[in-house]
């Protein structure tokens, strides 16, 4: 049975449009693909530590060397890690928060970017070492992002590619929701969002 991770990082609750959209793709997903494995990793419910100077000093210890306190020190990101590399689709759904990602996305990267796991470093600069697998990012926000005078402002969608593309993730999709504080346009913004999640639907999604 194919296995979907499921990140979501709105605190937001039932009122979050991208936890709806994501509930929604999921569904989508079973749908077209049958009985999945569902494992959900939510950084509201569940928040993350920051990097420390004990987690950055145990990510290069060599693993045989680490003491019983870098191996729990370390524990978190490990199970971060070995979530995303068993899984077979991933779903990562969060808002535009100050043109960015919000701090618990940050900090679930910090987690899963782990020398000698997830990359690693060689003659010809980093390489990724998580095997390709379809990641579905589903992004929500006020304004509008993808084009006009506030696309300049969109730190959130390169950066989160490349990161994931840094890890070797390239089959990377963007379900947009975008402009739902515009005056009146909320709905069609949404069913805007609802038929992106279709059309990525049409096409092949797991192997």
């Amino acid at each position: 049975m194919k296995t979907v991770l499921l990140i979501n990082a709105s605190p937001r609750g039932e009122q979050s449009v991208s936890r709806g959209l994501s509930q929604h793709f999921v569904e989508g997903l079973k749908a077209k693909e049958g009985p999945l494995t569902l494992v959900e990793r939510d950084l509201t419910t569940t928040p993350l530590p920051f990097l420390d100077q004990d987690l950055i000093t145990a990510y290069y210890t060599p693993e045989d060397k680490r003491s019983d306190g870098q191996r729990q020190a370390l524990a978190v990101s490990d199970r971060l890690v070995d979530e995303l590399l068993a899984a077979d689709f991933v779903v990562l759904a969060a808002p535009v928060w100050n043109f960015g990602v919000p701090a618990s996305v940050k900090a679930w990267m910090e987690l899963v970017a782990r020398v000698g796991r997830t990359f690693r470093y060689s003659a010809d600069g980093p390489q990724g070492l998580i095997p390709s697998k379809p990641v579905t990012v589903i992004k929500s926000s006020g304004g509008v992002f993808s084009e006009g005078p506030s696309k300049a402002w969109d730190f959130y969608e390169g950066y989160v590619r490349h990161f994931l593309g840094f890890l070797g993730l390239t089959d990377v999709t963007v379900i947009r929701a975008e402009g739902l504080s515009l005056p009146g346009q909320s709905e069609s913004r949404l069913a805007s969002a609802r038929q992106q999640i279709a059309e990525a639907l049409q096409a092949p999604v797991m192997a």
